[in-house]
């Protein structure tokens, strides 16, 4: 990601061909847009529905939780594939998804109410963020501290400082990562709080009697939610990776250079994995053993008090303040990317229904500023109307789980139907992905049958 970008990064042309990299040590260093979405993923996923589902349950759906950060990253990777060989925006290829469609595809409108229902949980960032700046800084009240973040949030996206912002606040999400996992090895010596047989238990791949809302929302939100799987392709085009393999055509040349940029590509997507993996799990292993154990569940205003004890129970009472500065950054790293991305997706959105020539970059960074404002705005609204982080985070969740499936069939369709016979995946890819799609309908199918 770049800030004042003074070219077009959707534009292809011949003048940025540039070959891949070869050594591994060289496609390492070209990979980036997995580790936007890896600091994005350690929010309100990780950080709320994962160690409150483990709060609920315990280690039961410990399972869903790896199947959760698994199963998606094959949807990732082919829209990235698309991405490289096409040069479109995902929008761009899901407005070329059949009837109906009103200006654009149903399924670009259905990205849009899910944008909308997102607002929820965006909004239980900008409380929680709120929660930890008082408790930090109580002279300013909870409201005060509300308004700071949102309004502070525009300018600086809409000024596209997002880079710099981004760079540290990814730099914290991974210290926090880091301590998360250090509370969770030292949570392995706490026999009160765990135990050996709760882990295995928790694989056996029992479905819980209770908590099914918060289950489905776990699943839709952590690891690659449906929104960030839409906001990825927009980050490898700004990478450079579509560029770099340049315009399509029939050559030889042109194919090796988009496999090569796709196999960088797919390095970034099981990096990101391993990172959002590791933080999830550690994450709902310690709301399982110390949330549930103490009986316990984050809610209303206690939830970061709550979740704190995530941290002071193993790491000692020092450590409170790590947590508060460590969420603060995990969260507010993940909010400056969804605005982010959905500036861009709402600009996009803007130029494929014809509202203004998407030609034309410097109306398009104008229409992705302008966005910005409604993104932060909103869920600031929805926050003082709700008032209640986890079950704005859980509205969020069942939301992006109802859009899983959806994405998936359609990345499908794109691959049979719109996808360089010459950029084709392997058979097996596409078996993972007809097996990805199918398991990512499940939960859906199981909530609209299971009685609440």
């Amino acid at each position: 990601m770049r800030d004042d970008i003074s070219q077009d990064p959707y534009r292809l042309g011949s003048e940025d061909i540039e070959d891949p990299p070869r050594k591994f040590s060289a496609i390492f260093r070209s990979i980036g847009p997995g580790l936007i979405l890896a600091g994005s993923v350690v929010g309100p996923g990780e950080l709320v529905a994962t160690p409150v589902l483990g709060a609920e349950i315990g280690y039961t759906l410990l399972w869903l939780i790896l199947l959760s950060c698994i199963v998606k990253v094959v949807v990732q990777n082919e829209l990235g594939r698309y991405t490289i060989a096409t040069g479109e925006t995902a929008l761009e290829a899901f407005d070329r998804i059949p009837a109906p469609r009103f200006l654009v595809s149903w399924i670009v409108w259905l990205w849009l109410l899910l944008i909308i229902l997102t607002m929820f949980s965006m909004g239980g960032m900008l409380g929680a963020m709120a929660e930890i700046l008082n408790r930090l800084f109580p002279v300013i009240a909870l409201t005060g501290w509300v308004w700071i973040v949102s309004c502070g949030t525009v300018v600086l996206v809409g000024l596209g400082r997002y880079g710099l912002v981004e760079k540290v606040s990814l730099v914290l999400t991974v210290l926090f990562s880091v301590l998360t996992v250090g509370a969770v090895a030292l949570l392995f010596k706490s026999p009160q709080y765990f135990s050996w047989a709760g882990v295995v238990e928790g694989l056996s791949f029992r479905l819980p009697e209770e908590g099914l809302i918060t289950a489905v929302a776990a699943f839709g939100i952590t690891g690659m939610a449906s929104t960030e799987l839409v906001a990825y392709p927009y980050w490898c085009l700004e990478k450079g990776y579509a560029r770099f393999a340049g315009p399509r055509d029939a050559t030889d040349a042109w194919q090796r250079r988009a496999r090569g940029w796709i196999r960088v590509m797919g390095v970034d997507v099981l990096n990101c994995m391993v990172i959002y993996t590791l933080a999830t799990v550690a994450f709902y292993l310690l709301g399982a053993g110390i949330l549930h154990g103490m009986g316990i569940l984050p809610q209303g205003s206690e939830m970061v008090k709550i979740l704190s004890n995530m941290y002071t129970e193993t790491l000692g009472s020092w450590s409170l303040y790590v947590f508060l500065v460590g969420a603060l950054a995990a969260t507010y790293s993940t909010l400056f990317a969804v605005i982010a991305s959905f500036s861009r997706g709402m600009a996009d959105l803007a130029g494929i229904a014809g509202l203004y020539d998407k030609s034309d970059y410097t109306v398009r960074l104008k229409a992705t500023r302008i966005s910005v404002v409604p993104l932060a705005l909103i869920p600031t609204l929805l926050f003082f109307l709700v008032r209640e982080p986890v079950v704005m985070t859980k509205i969020t969740g069942v939301a992006q789980s109802v859009m899983l499936p959806i994405i998936g069939f359609a990345t499908l369709y794109l691959r049979y139907v719109h996808m360089p016979k010459k950029i084709l995946p392997k058979g097996w890819i596409t078996l993972t992905l007809w097996v990805a799609s199918v398991v990512m309908l499940v939960p859906v199918v199981y909530l609209a049958i299971k009685p609440l």
